[in-house]
């Protein structure tokens, strides 16, 4: 556990000027938005100017940069008590390693350390489940399950983790780590291509369909967020969030067809073969900056196993998880046919 520095004011029960990176990507923006709507004072990071726009009506002191601006970090971090550090470079094709690395492993221990001489009271810092790679299939894995990141995304979000940890301890800034599940909700477009798929009656599973996909819901996530800055005992410690429903792919299919109301999909196809098509798909893309119809990480969507156990975050944290899946499968939905992509 990390201690504060000497003459570091003791943490407040509910901290009130707080700085989001990464304040406009779904998640980010669903954090500002909650903070300013308890009466914090929220300061964001983004990029999009139209999102910053949104932000700034609700509220929310919206600044337009990159996290890897160093002096833009600095600034923003003043009078602020608390850092939620959200900023992240997201799977696209072509994107180099050294971008991921920047803004995962870089651009964390710079705000780590700008944190600490701002006099932070804490840091909270967002990873992935995914660190963990294709966890058991037997039984859910907690905080302590071997690291086993898949992809140069899990890869550098492990070394940010540990690049956070070394440099909270280094300088005494308070930190805690949050590894969310996967993440879906109204808006949200990582979960289109299932859900949207299903619903137009144009997905086919890939394999047995027996990994376990347990995900957790904005609104949970964003809560997981806010208990994990404001509960005294949490610095120091890294948190598993997620939902409380770990369907296998097969049950989570079903249960997309029912709230579609459809019939569920039976085609399904031969996992090597798809295997094999994925890495071609790949291979001639990549290189020309194009997304690839399929790709390894979609084939790894069929085959790794996301079951988390989420003890600690409920005894330490009091964390509980509100949104049954099959509610908030319905309001992906219903949010998807309402912006047109459904």
């Amino acid at each position: 556990m990390t201690t504060p520095r000497p003459g570091r004011p003791p943490e407040p029960s509910s901290p009130t000027r707080v700085f989001v990176t990464g304040a406009g990507g779904f998640t980010g923006f669903a954090l500002a938005l909650s903070l300013a709507r308890r009466g914090q004072q929220v300061r964001g990071l983004l990029h999009d100017p139209a999102r910053a726009k949104a932000l700034a009506a609700a509220g929310v002191e919206a600044l337009t940069g990159d996290v890897r601006d160093a002096a833009l970090v600095r600034q923003a971090l003043e009078g602020v008590d608390l850092v939620y550090h959200l900023a992240a470079v997201f799977r696209k094709a072509g994107v180099p390693d050294s971008e991921y690395r920047s803004v995962h492993v870089d651009a964390t221990r710079h705000l780590v350390e700008a944190s600490a001489h701002a006099g932070v009271r804490r840091v909270v810092h967002c990873s992935t489940v995914g660190v963990h790679g294709d966890v058991n299939h037997e039984e859910p894995v907690a905080e302590d399950a071997p690291f086993n990141p898949m992809d140069i995304y899990q890869q550098t979000k492990l070394e940010g983790e540990r690049m956070a940890r070394e440099t909270a301890r280094r300088t005494g800034v308070p930190l805690t780590i949050v590894r969310p599940s996967p993440i879906y909700g109204p808006g949200d477009r990582r979960l289109l291509k299932l859900i949207g798929g299903i619903a137009k009656r144009r997905f086919w599973l890939v394999g047995d369909g027996s990994p376990h996909f347990q995900m957790v819901y904005i609104d949970d996530l964003v809560e997981g967020f806010r208990l994990a800055a404001e509960t005294p005992g949490a610095a120091g410690h890294t948190y598993i969030i997620s939902g409380n429903e770990a369907p296998t792919l097969q049950e989570l299919v079903t249960e997309i067809a029912e709230v579609a109301q459809v019939p569920p999909p039976r085609l399904r196809l031969p996992l090597r073969p798809f295997a094999i098509a994925a890495a071609l798909c790949e291979r001639l893309c990549v290189p020309l900056g194009i997304e690839p119809p399929i790709y390894r990480r979609r084939v790894s969507f069929f085959t790794s196993n996301r079951w988390f156990d989420t003890t600690r975050a409920r005894k330490e944290l009091g964390y509980v998880p509100r949104m049954r899946l099959h509610s908030g499968l319905q309001r992906t939905l219903n949010s998807y046919r309402r912006l047109g992509w459904v």
